[in-house]
């Protein structure tokens, strides 16, 4: 991991948890408020929000810096898929853009938001 990407996310981060509320990237609905949500890394493959502009066949992409939380009660706004296999994912409750985030119902204890398909903002 070259420095450029170790640091790219201490921006977000204060005391291990999120430092700015988290906001739908195409609405602007707020997602999570400040100090709800710990700062992890675990990779993860998400099918992407959007389809590729340029055709090809690619269906996600693996991702691996998120916000963790631990109650699905913290949340402002969030929206789940049916379930796929033992996973959930994300979305935004007022657009239904996404995935955003994953959770596996075999860990109750566990919502992921990746930083990459969010917005962070005071």
């Amino acid at each position: 991991m070259t420095t450029k990407e170790s640091t790219a996310h201490e921006i977000f981060v204060e005391d291990g948890k999120n430092k700015t509320k988290l906001y739908c990237e195409r609405c602007s609905s707020t997602v999570l408020l400040p100090k709800k949500a710990v700062y992890c890394e675990v990779e993860f493959f998400m099918p992407h929000m959007k389809k590729k502009a340029d055709g090809t066949s690619e269906t996600g992409e693996t991702l691996k810096k998120y916000w963790k939380v631990d109650d699905m009660f913290e949340f402002e706004n969030l929206g789940f898929t049916n379930t796929v296999e033992t996973i959930k994912y994300l979305i935004c409750a007022d657009c239904e853009i996404g995935p955003i985030g994953w959770h596996d119902i075999n860990n109750k204890k566990a919502f992921y938001i990746a930083l990459d398909r969010v917005k962070h903002a005071e």
